[in-house]
């Protein structure tokens, strides 16, 4: 099929991404962490201008909409059911697909039974094990879903070039041939990190994640590469204008490198 090589997903109407398409924008502002005004609307229980917002990144041009309720003060499984099957009634954001953001995996679950189409999970990783990772793969290839691995083992989070290159070969080898997992729907998250920050060995964050990029799309064929793009510029929040110059530098290089998608701010 002309179609193998693609990842394919799907709301009401169907994303296919190739080694040709275009640069997949994931709307990043249905996550409580990444706005403070849609936290405040879900807490408050304000579900129905807790969509506008999420209609308004279909219209700006998210392709795909991250879904996360990670609160303290929220029964994270129940505002995710919620708020997915609100989605589900409305066509003009049904349409794309949605990525279900949780460091619960419970969570994760219960957004992907509130869903129609082919979602994206978000995420897992080796942070806790080799059989943690298989099981929990395993729940979410019976769903169907495309997977979203971070570059997490059991010593923590990868930083620089050569940890985050070791530990996606690691999961991409595990996944295909312990799980039997297409390739095509995993995508690695290699950890977009703050650069500026005055510690001078966080300057070669950006580099670190693009010379990653290309080296993981060499060796692990059929994957993609995504990130939280606004990370990188974190040290500078409040200065829109910087950091939306520096998104734009660093998606210009990282892109050319191979990466494919990333969670970023569609326009609103």
């Amino acid at each position: 099929s002309i179609l193998d090589d693609h990842m394919l997903l799907a709301g009401l109407e169907p994303l296919k991404v190739g080694k040709l398409s275009n640069f997949v924008n994931i709307g990043e502002r249905c996550n409580v962490a990444g706005s403070r005004k849609f936290a405040r609307l879900i807490k408050e229980g304000k579900y129905d201008e807790a969509l506008a917002i999420a209609k308004l990144q279909v219209e700006n041009g998210a392709q795909v909409l991250d879904i996360n309720v990670d609160e303290g003060m929220l029964d994270g499984k129940a505002a995710m059911i919620k708020f997915c099957n609100l989605i589900s009634s409305e066509p003009d954001i049904a349409k794309v697909p949605l990525c279900i953001d949780s460091s619960n995996f419970e969570v994760v679950e219960a957004g992907l039974k509130s869903v129609q189409g082919k979602c994206i999970a978000n995420s897992i990783s080796l942070k806790a094990g080799e059989e943690d990772f298989i099981e929990k793969a395993k729940i979410l290839k019976k769903f169907g879903a495309s997977i979203v691995v971070m570059a997490f083992d059991e010593e923590g989070q990868a930083a620089d070039r050569d940890r985050k290159v070791q530990i996606c070969q690691r999961s991409f080898n595990i996944l295909t041939q312990k799980v039997g997992f297409n390739p095509n729907d995993i995508i690695f998250d290699p950890n977009i990190l703050t650069i500026a920050t005055g510690i001078e060995e966080h300057n070669e964050y950006g580099k670190d994640f693009i010379q990653a990029t290309k080296i993981i799309k060499e060796t692990c064929p059929g994957s993609r590469i995504s990130g939280g793009v606004s990370n990188f510029s974190f040290s500078f929040r409040g200065k829109e204008v910087i950091r939306e110059a520096m998104h734009s530098v660093f998606l210009y290089h990282a892109i050319q490198q191979g990466m494919d998608m990333g969670i970023v701010n569609a326009g609103c």
